[in-house]
């Protein structure tokens, strides 16, 4: 076994596990440090053998037909993770993990290796950055003249469509932060997304920050509009794509509260649009005229 330092959006994280895993997850050399050991979101042994009694079931957790369904338990230690590929596949990982999360041992075959990785420290890096003003988030990101643009929506709405025509309408004046898992942090001088090891089909693996210029909240219509949303309205949408677990209630607190720091601090908007650069040229005129800057 080998530890690996890893930090993502400012914050540090360790995993342990045999050197050639490590050596074909190229999604995290950008992330990997050699420096920074202290204060660590969580420790994560990969490959070791762990059992806790379980004590109880809690939910299963499953969406699209070809998503990954989650299914949570409680243990005589903390907890129990196990998930599958797709919704009804056989469980392909077994997460065990201390009640607070900063301790965890994935069991995992080395045919799904990659997959347990990935998503055991998604969970992980969500679970213990809620209270550390962090939203781990379902979306996709482009940044133009250095601000970037959140889109989200669920699975097969566009979000990565509507990255890629942003590329087709501005050229190199806009580029990829990340396709699917970033994180958004609200810091001093206002809110902030950076890119992770976590980017879904597009291998996009930039360790970068930029300034949150808005939130767009895709859906697929016949025509292309945008309006910005109401408080309420925005709240609810990001809500959906932040990842947390709704049954630890000092957890969601937490998120919560970033949510309404975050939507007052960014402008978040719905767009029904066509998959044209129509839609991407008018969701940037639109979103770029009304960004909220620190001093405003």
């Amino acid at each position: 076994m080998k530890r690996y330092l890893l930090r993502v959006a400012g914050f540090p994280f360790a995993v342990e596990m045999p050197e050639p895993y490590m050596a074909q997850m190229l999604n995290y050399a950008p992330f990997l440090i050699d420096d920074d050991e202290h204060d660590l979101l969580f420790l994560l042994h990969v490959g070791v053998d762990h059992h806790s009694e379980v004590v109880q079931p809690v939910f299963v957790d499953s969406s699209d037909e070809d998503m990954p369904r989650i299914e949570v338990s409680k243990t005589r230690e903390g907890w129990l993770l196990e998930e599958s590929v797709t919704r009804d596949a056989p469980i392909a990982l077994h997460l065990y993990a201390t009640e607070d999360f900063r301790e965890a041992w994935l069991m995992v075959s080395e045919q799904q290796m990659r997959f347990g990785m990935d998503n055991a420290a998604m969970l992980l890096f969500a679970f213990t950055t809620a209270k550390r003003g962090a939203l781990e988030m379902h979306a996709s990101v482009t940044v133009k003249a250095d601000y970037g643009y959140l889109f989200l929506g669920k699975s097969g709405t566009g979000k990565s469509t509507h990255s890629r025509l942003w590329h087709e309408a501005f050229g190199d004046k806009v580029w990829l932060l990340n396709d699917d898992n970033p994180i958004v942090r609200i810091e001093d001088d206002g809110a902030y997304v950076y890119g992770s090891p976590w980017s879904g089909k597009t291998p996009c693996y930039k360790n970068e920050r930029v300034r949150i210029g808005a939130i767009v909240k895709l859906a697929q219509a016949p025509l292309n509009r945008i309006r910005t949303l109401r408080l309420p309205e925005a709240y609810a949408y990001v809500l959906s794509s932040a990842s947390g677990l709704k049954i630890v209630p000092d957890m969601m607190d937490a998120l919560y509260d970033t949510i309404a720091h975050l939507i007052q601090s960014v402008q978040v908007y719905g767009m029904e649009c066509l998959p044209d650069t129509d839609a991407a040229r008018l969701c940037a005129t639109t979103v770029e005229k009304n960004i909220v800057t620190p001093n405003s």
